[in-house]
């Protein structure tokens, strides 16, 4: 799995003219499944994303999580992140999960989330989405699942 996460005072996602999700201080993340990903995957990334300590303290030093603060998080499903642009000029996402198991790993990540007791909104698996990210600092962290086993 790959995640870029944003620490924002607000995000939110629209399809049409619909908000489909809004939050407040917390977590942008946008998250790419590849095929290869297994429940570790996920758990890994779970663990990560609530522990991260990217927000300021009193001293205004990165020291707080997310869990810390009781942030507020917005995931955004983005097999785009799988795009591999090392040759030619069109990336290939060849590595990125088949639509179906893409799906349920994005799934599972939210209800794990939301198990762990966080406020979790989230945008349309493959919709076509305007996501809307006030990035705090700007503070942006990329994560891979893959690059920590």
């Amino acid at each position: 799995m790959r995640a870029v996460v944003q620490r924002v005072n607000k995000g939110r996602v629209v399809v049409g003219d619909e908000e489909l999700g809004a939050i407040n201080r917390g977590l942008v993340l946008l998250l790419g499944v590849e095929k290869e990903d297994e429940e570790n995957d996920i758990d890994y990334m779970v663990e990560k994303v609530i522990n991260l300590r990217i927000f300021p303290d009193s001293e205004d030093k990165m020291n707080l999580s997310l869990q810390d603060i009781q942030g507020e998080i917005l995931v955004v499903s983005q097999f785009t992140l799988l795009g591999d642009c090392r040759k030619g000029r069109r990336p290939s996402f060849f590595s990125a999960a088949p639509p179906k198991k893409a799906e349920d790993y994005y799934e599972r990540f939210v209800s794990r989330l939301r198990e762990r007791g966080f406020q979790v909104e989230t945008g349309e698996f493959q919709a076509m989405m305007e996501v809307q990210i006030f990035n705090d600092g700007p503070v942006t962290i990329m994560l891979d699942s893959k690059k920590n086993f």
